[in-house]
């Protein structure tokens, strides 16, 4: 049987990112762009196939985060993703896209001078999950303790500790805050993961 290899902390030191935090799990099937922009906290595990590209802006992945294999995050105008956050499979993060209008001509394959992006940063909220093949497209926020279901599309910001699905996302309910509890009490059990 066939098993996904972690890079070490030691490995991960000599890739040129901007900051690496401490028990990092980043699977050598993750194709990373710009990692000279991009800074990554502690106990964070990126899973096989993931892309994290930011040549150019940046992403910021804080503590206790989860990216499930075959997530792409493409952060031109900037991503954030705040503590206790996680996707599932095959969730897309644009901060960016092309400008489709028609004023300018499209693709990477384009120098930029001739391109024109729209969008802004997206910011993920603490405790937020994200369900599997969601896209994002920015500018948008995520707030606190969102959580989106499968196959979600979102392009505006969505109002904290709501569950939200659907083409465009809509509000289904509000979502229960006991997990805040747990998080005080792991911060308290385990320190690491403060």
């Amino acid at each position: 049987m066939l098993k996904s290899k972690y890079y070490t902390e030691n490995d991960l030191k000599d890739f040129g990112f901007k900051s690496i935090g401490t028990n990092v799990l980043i699977s050598s099937d993750v194709r990373v762009y710009g990692q000279q922009n991009i800074s990554i906290g502690n106990n964070v595990r990126i899973d096989d196939f993931a892309v994290l590209s930011a040549v150019n802006g940046f992403i910021t992945i804080k503590n206790n985060v989860f990216i499930a294999r075959g997530c792409h995050l493409s952060g031109f105008f900037g991503i954030i993703l705040e503590n206790f956050s996680s996707m599932a499979a095959n969730t897309i993060i644009y901060s960016a896209s092309d400008d489709y209008s028609g004023d300018y001509l499209t693709a990477q394959a384009i120098p930029q001078e001739y391109t024109a992006h729209i969008g802004g940063k997206v910011i993920i909220g603490k405790h937020v999950i994200i369900g599997a093949g969601t896209i994002i497209i920015g500018e948008c926020t995520i707030g606190e303790g969102c959580s989106i279901g499968s196959m979600s599309l979102i392009v505006k910001d969505l109002h904290e500790w709501n569950v939200y699905a659907g083409i465009p996302a809509k509000i289904i309910k509000e979502r229960s805050r006991k997990l805040l509890e747990l998080e005080k009490k792991l911060l308290k059990d385990r320190p690491e993961f403060g």
